[in-house]
């Protein structure tokens, strides 16, 4: 595999990947709901193929595969074995004779051409060099062919996200901002830089739509237990195990006045994108 995103293959492989893939459920339960948002906006139809980009343990390759039906084709990509092995085992488990899988780097990797459509769920905000990943994936879609994603808005904007985080406030010291346009959840945030790196890429009919949507769906220490393992205070955990203890109730009060009847749902909001590769 390539090194341009050496960095990312090994956080995938080594921290992040392992930990979706063993909160596959809970993770998926929770935003199911925003990439099914960016699948309509695509409309995948019967027949087509469809290239599934940052597919991780497959939920979006499943329903990409029921859509486009026995006469149709799905690939996942993904840079993460343990998500993979996660993401195959379903596929064989639902009977999915239309769905393969490839551990790749979108960036780097050959493509298989003629594909009608490019799909990513939160999965395309990685990219060392985002510009020369779109160019790779648009040399998949066949002349008219659809690109449709979605990615995340700003960390402010994210409640669910920002909230548990913020309860860790005069524990640790708060993460130094990214680099403007690191790779990681929030590089897409900005929707002029969406733009310019999708022309760059040579894509045309570019288009941003905001999407918000309370998201969540997991009890109440099921939504404090995630919070402890991925996103913001997931990250401040993993520097300092030893806050777990003084954080647990801070979370759990926080978030609490967000319980729907026996589930937290928090305001998500995010970009729904949609571009297409002229020939």
């Amino acid at each position: 595999m390539s090194a341009a995103n050496a960095a990312q293959v090994a956080y995938w492989n080594e921290t992040a990947g392992r930990t979706w893939a063993d909160l596959q459920d809970r993770i998926d339960r929770q935003i199911r709901p925003l990439g099914l948002a960016a699948m309509e906006r695509l409309a995948p139809a019967s027949g087509e193929q469809v290239l599934d980009v940052g597919c991780g343990c497959g939920d979006t390759s499943l329903e990409l595969a029921r859509r486009v039906g026995p006469g149709g084709g799905v690939l996942g990509l993904d840079i993460s074995a343990p998500m993979l092995e996660v993401a195959r085992g379903r596929a064989e488990a639902a009977g999915a004779r239309n769905l393969a899988f490839d551990e790749a780097d979108a960036q780097t990797a050959e493509l298989p051409g003629g594909r009608d459509a490019v799909f990513s769920r939160f999965g395309v905000m990685f990219f060392a060099d985002p510009a020369a990943a779109f160019a790779n994936l648009r040399s998949a879609l066949r002349p008219g062919g659809r690109l449709g994603f979605v990615c995340w808005r700003p960390l402010a904007e994210n409640l669910w996200m920002r909230l548990p985080a913020e309860t860790a406030a005069g524990l640790a010291p708060p993460a130094p901002p990214p680099e403007p346009g690191a790779p990681g959840p929030f590089a897409f945030a900005d929707p002029d830089r969406v733009r310019r790196i999708l022309a760059e890429a040579g894509f045309t009919g570019i288009d941003l739509a905001p999407h918000e949507e309370a998201i969540g769906g997991l009890d109440l220490e099921g939504t404090v237990a995630m919070s402890f393992r991925v996103g913001p205070l997931g990250a401040i955990l993993r520097e300092r195990p030893d806050l777990a203890p003084l954080l647990r109730e801070r979370v759990r009060e926080a978030v609490s006045p967000w319980l729907r009847g026996d589930a937290v749902y928090m305001p998500s909001a995010t970009w729904l994108v949609s571009a297409q590769n002229p020939g």
